[in-house]
Formats: C-alpha cells, sequence, structure tokens
C-alpha cells in the first residue's frame, strides 16, 4: 500500500516538479527517503519545491542578476556619452516606436532643443549626432523594459506552477517591487537634468543624488538577485564553526560592504564629472591632500558636492577596498577551506587589482569612454566576487 500510495504522488507531482513524503522503490528492490520533504497528514498532503525547481529559480535568477549587470553598464555608457538627457518625456508604452520617418525626427529634435542640455552644451548640435545620443539612451531604457519581463513573467510562472516557497514567494515579490521602483526612480532622476536653473551657467547635468539612488537600488536588485541565485545553485559547505572561520565571515561582509559603498561613491564621481579633475596618481595634482579640499559651507556639502572631494573619497576607498581585500586572501589561506572557496578568495584578488590598475589609467588619460566604461563594469565583477565568497563562507542552517 506504502509503494502504491508513493507511486501515485509522484505522478500527481509530475508536472510541478513536486517532492512528497514517502518511499520509492529503487532497482535493487530498496528504498530511499525522498530529500525534499512535505508535511502529510489525515488532511492532505502539502508540498514544498523540489530540488530540480529550486535550481530552475536559481538560473532564472542568475539570468535576471544578469539583465541587471548589462542595464547598469549600458546606463554607464549612456551616462559617458552624456546621451541621458536626449529623451525629454516618459510614456511606458508609447515611446517604445522610435520615430520613423523624417518628420518624426525632426518633431523629436525640436522638443529637446527646449531643454537647457541643447541651449547651453549642444546648440550646434545636428539631427544626425541626436539621433546617436537618442538612441543610446532609447537602448538603456528598452533594456529596463526587458529586466522588468525578465522579472515579472517567470516570477508568475514559478509562482503559478507551485516552484516558489514561501520565503520565496516574498522575495520574488520584492525583487519585482524594486524592478518597478527603479524604473521610476530613472525617470525622477534624468528629470533633475530637464530643469531650468537660471542661476547656473553650468553643464545641464542629472542630479548626483539621484544618480547615485538609482545605481544603488540597481546595485541592491543585483545583488539580491545574485545572492539568491547562487544560494540555489551552490552546494553548501559543511564547514566547521571555529572562532577563526567566524571571524573570517564578518571580515568578507564588510569587505563586500566596502567594495559597494566603493563601487556607489562612482555614481557622485560621474554626476559631477569629479574624474575629469586631479588627473594625476598616486598624488593629485602636487600634493596629497589639495587645497581645495573643503571650499564648501558647510563642511559636510563637500563630501557630495565638491568634485575635488568626491575624488578623493573615492580613490580613499579604492584603495581601502583592495587593502582590505587583500588582507582577506591572506586570512582565508591560513584557514583550510574547501576547493572551490579558496578559488572564489583568489578570483576577487585577482579582480581588486584588475579594478584599480583601470581606475588609475581612467583617471590618468582623462576617462576615455572605453575604458571608463570597462572600469564601472569592473566594480560589478568585483561585487559579484565578494558576494561569491560570501556565499561560499556562509552558516549551514541547523
Amino acid at each position: 500500500t506504502g509503494c502504491l500510495l508513493a507511486s501515485s504522488l509522484r505522478l500527481l507531482s509530475f508536472d510541478c516538479g513536486c517532492s512528497y513524503v514517502g518511499r520509492r522503490p529503487l532497482r535493487s528492490g530498496q528504498y530511499s527517503t525522498i530529500t525534499d520533504m512535505a508535511l502529510q497528514s489525515g488532511r492532505g498532503t502539502v508540498s514544498l519545491p523540489s530540488k530540480a525547481a529550486e535550481r530552475a529559480v536559481g538560473r532564472w535568477l542568475l539570468v535576471c542578476s544578469g539583465t541587471v549587470a548589462g542595464a547598469v553598464i549600458l546606463g554607464g555608457v549612456t551616462r559617458l556619452t552624456e546621451s541621458g538627457l536626449s529623451m525629454v518625456d516618459w510614456h511606458l508604452i508609447r515611446e517604445m516606436k522610435p520615430p520613423t520617418s523624417q518628420e518624426e525626427w525632426e518633431a523629436e529634435f525640436q522638443k529637446y532643443q527646449q531643454f537647457p542640455e541643447f541651449k547651453i552644451l549642444n546648440h550646434d548640435m545636428t539631427l544626425a549626432e541626436f539621433k546617436f545620443i537618442w538612441y543610446m539612451e532609447y537602448s538603456h531604457r528598452m533594456w529596463g523594459r526587458i529586466v522588468g519581463l525578465a522579472y515579472i513573467l517567470p516570477g508568475a510562472y514559478f509562482w503559478r506552477k507551485g516552484w516558489l516557497s514561501r520565503g520565496m514567494k516574498g522575495r520574488v515579490l520584492a525583487l519585482c517591487g524594486l524592478v518597478c521602483f527603479q524604473g521610476l526612480l530613472g525617470w525622477y532622476m534624468v528629470k533633475s537634468g530637464l530643469e531650468e536653473k537660471p542661476e547656473s551657467y553650468d553643464i545641464p547635468r542629472v542630479s548626483q543624488y539621484r544618480l547615485a539612488a538609482h545605481l544603488g537600488s540597481a546595485l541592491v536588485l543585483y545583488c539580491a538577485s545574485l545572492w539568491t541565485s547562487l544560494s540555489l545553485l551552490l552546494p553548501q559547505h559543511k564547514l566547521p564553526e571555529t572562532r577563526q572561520l567566524l571571524w573570517l565571515r564578518r571580515f568578507a561582509g564588510g569587505t563586500a560592504g566596502l567594495v559597494f559603498i566603493t563601487a556607489l561613491s562612482g555614481a557622485f564621481v560621474a554626476g559631477l564629472d569629479a574624474g575629469l579633475v586631479y588627473n594625476s596618481f598616486p598624488k593629485m595634482g602636487e600634493s596629497w591632500i589639495p587645497e581645495d579640499l573643503f571650499t564648501f559651507s558647510p563642511i559636510l556639502k563637500n563630501v557630495f558636492e565638491n568634485p575635488t572631494m568626491v575624488q578623493f573619497d573615492h580613490r580613499i576607498l579604492g584603495v581601502t577596498s583592495v587593502t582590505a581585500i587583500t588582507v582577506l586572501y591572506f586570512l582565508s589561506r591560513r584557514i583550510p577551506l574547501p576547493r572551490r572557496t579558496k578559488m572564489a578568495a583568489a578570483t576577487l584578488l585577482a579582480l581588486a587589482y584588475a579594478q584599480v590598475t583601470l581606475g588609475i589609467s581612467t583617471l590618468l588619460m582623462y576617462v576615455p569612454t572605453p575604458l571608463a566604461a570597462t572600469h564601472q563594469s569592473g566594480s560589478l565583477a568585483l561585487l559579484s566576487g565578494a558576494l561569491w565568497l560570501m556565499n561560499e563562507l556562509r552558516r549551514v542552517p541547523k
């Protein structure tokens, strides 16, 4: 009777990939308990997602994190090519169709001519040049829509199939909500660069605060998706809970947080074009600490609005991050760790030195677009390496 019941339950669970309590017959005639157990009572059976379903969800979130990375990289290139203010309005559906006729292009160009960027910076721009920056921003916005669909449609499918546990349902809802919030925040950021500022003759640009918020929410979305996918896809190590391992785990978490803050500080560098001041290293000009570091009042204003201070802070954070990663690597060598964990630590170290080399090169060469875009992409790679190592060191739940 037990074998017959188990067989019936397996037939019922074939379509949704769920496992049930019971024992299944093997070819040898023995029995093995199904790993993903379900709650069985006289009132019926409540199923939990199987390992196969977890792997499918993990792969989906890994793809989603890749689409977010693509959006961050494309957004960085859009900022570097000063294309972000070329589309002066936002419509979820209507703007998906680009201009196709000469009349439509001229109408779009005329709308752009009404805003500060054209009046102050691009007053001699031709229609052909406008098309280039317009398509850059259009690609970024369309990619954002692809990111939203990549989260929402498969998430709804997995929910309907019953492949999400209760905790995972909450996490998926949070991720989908963050995607929608990210799109609205992007338009809120663009609006800050379209506002008329009669008292200012500076180059029109978006608010560095809104740019940092837009990048920060994208990084949170990326980290949450990547962490969840790694947790579902990578088998967890059963590491002995020693004092050394506990300290290493905490140090790895702190280092990952430092890498995140360093990447976020890059938004202020980009927003203020701070990479175009003091293009020397390791000194800033002729001194280690430039004289115009505290020119704004109150003093705290310098941290977020003074290009010199913003670049200085980014340098300090970058050097501190590399130092922390180096220490983390050598600490990991003193503890017996699995091969995959050692590989994560070594990869993180290599990424850190590659990233600092890219950063210094970008500064010394006056921020060429290809090199600056590679440096921005490197921040994502470095953050990914830090998350991978943290995931390798995570505690095994009891």
